[in-house]
């Protein structure tokens, strides 16, 4: 009897564990065939790669130039030709128009004939002087006079020379303000002229940004008029004073630009670069993602998506620095990544 009640038990357990082993082995099949009806979230990929990239301070300016001359009328008369237009580029000391000189150079027509003739006398008086003929007084007198006309000649010479308004720095004539006919008083303001070459902008800087900045450090200028073109740049100037009423100090830009399209007065956002990374692991911004101030990415593989915490760096329009957290080659989640968790099925489309 005893031993009829062990076989009937050792029945009932092997029927027991030949039921579980089937029931786990149907909930396996169930939850793979689960997992391969999920469908995968279409998402767009990059892998990570390597490249330098920069650490920028990043400030606005107004364009300037670094040399501006309004130029006057040295002396008064009527505008008898304007000999350039704005727009015009002129060398230093080209005419840029003509005053009304026929008065004038009669006068020196007039002072030329009375220093001729006190030249003459005062050559002779010379002779006389030197053979003891005149007196030494006598010899005084007229060479006082040949001087006293000499510089009245050059001073009527440079009144008519005064009748042609001339250019004191080179650059683009930017604005006229006589016109022909008009009259034109001493001193009286006649052009503009700007130098274009260089153009310049200056930033006033947080004085915390003090010790990242030196003379020569490459910028790039962006102007909101010029959309998509970046121009190239570097710091002129650094002042060293720190005005107390701001808290900043005054840094200067010179702009290159051989095209030039760049104008004074262009709004223009700059950016210095004070330090570059070279070689770093590099991933796109949107890659990225950012919760509670901890960083992280997607990384694919094998068609599933796994969530990575990672250190950045620097940072640029286009891409992030990763210090740590992923390898070059490594496929990250670039979009799509909104609604992924760990273990996420997706298909990478591009």
């Amino acid at each position: 009897m005893r031993s009829l009640a062990l076989v009937l038990g050792l029945s009932l357990l092997t029927a027991a564990s030949l039921f579980q082993t089937g029931c786990n082995d149907a909930h396996s099949e169930d939850a793979s065939k689960e997992l391969e009806e999920t469908p995968a979230i279409p998402v767009e990929a990059a892998a990570v790669t390597t490249g330098d990239i920069s650490a920028f301070f990043v400030g606005t300016a107004t364009l300037e130039t670094e040399d501006e001359a309004v130029v006057v009328a040295k002396t008064g008369g009527i505008v008898k030709e304007v000999l350039v237009e704005e727009g015009a580029y002129v060398k230093a000391g080209d005419p840029l128009a003509r005053l009304d000189d026929e008065r004038l150079a009669l006068e020196a027509a007039r002072a030329e004939a009375r220093l001729e003739k006190a030249r003459r006398d005062f050559e002779r008086k010379t002779e006389l002087h030197e053979k003891k003929l005149i007196s030494t007084e006598e010899y005084e007198t007229v060479k006082s006079e040949y001087e006293a006309q000499r510089a009245d000649f050059n001073l009527t010479r440079l009144s008519l020379e005064y009748m042609t308004v001339r250019a004191p720095i080179g650059g683009i004539v930017s604005e006229r303000m006589i016109k022909t006919g008009n009259m034109v008083q001493t001193n009286a303001p006649t052009f503009r002229i700007t130098d274009f070459d260089p153009l310049l902008a200056v930033m006033h800087v947080p004085e915390r940004e003090m010790s990242r900045l030196r003379i020569g450090q490459r910028a790039e200028v962006l102007v909101d008029a010029l959309p998509g073109h970046v121009y190239e740049g570097h710091i002129k100037r650094i002042s060293p004073v720190v005005d107390p009423a701001t808290g900043t100090f005054k840094v200067t830009i010179e702009v290159q630009d051989r095209t030039k399209a760049l104008k004074p007065g262009m709004f223009g956002r700059i950016r210095i670069v004070y330090d570059t990374h070279r070689d770093a692991l590099l991933v796109p911004r949107e890659a990225v993602v950012t919760e509670d101030d901890a960083e992280a990415v997607f990384v694919v593989r094998d068609s599933m998506t796994f969530r990575r915490s990672v250190h950045t760096g620097y940072a640029d329009a286009d891409h992030v620095e990763i210090l740590e957290g992923l390898a070059a080659g490594d496929l990250v989640i670039t979009t799509g990544q909104t609604n992924l968790r760990d273990s996420s099925k997706v298909e990478v489309l591009r």
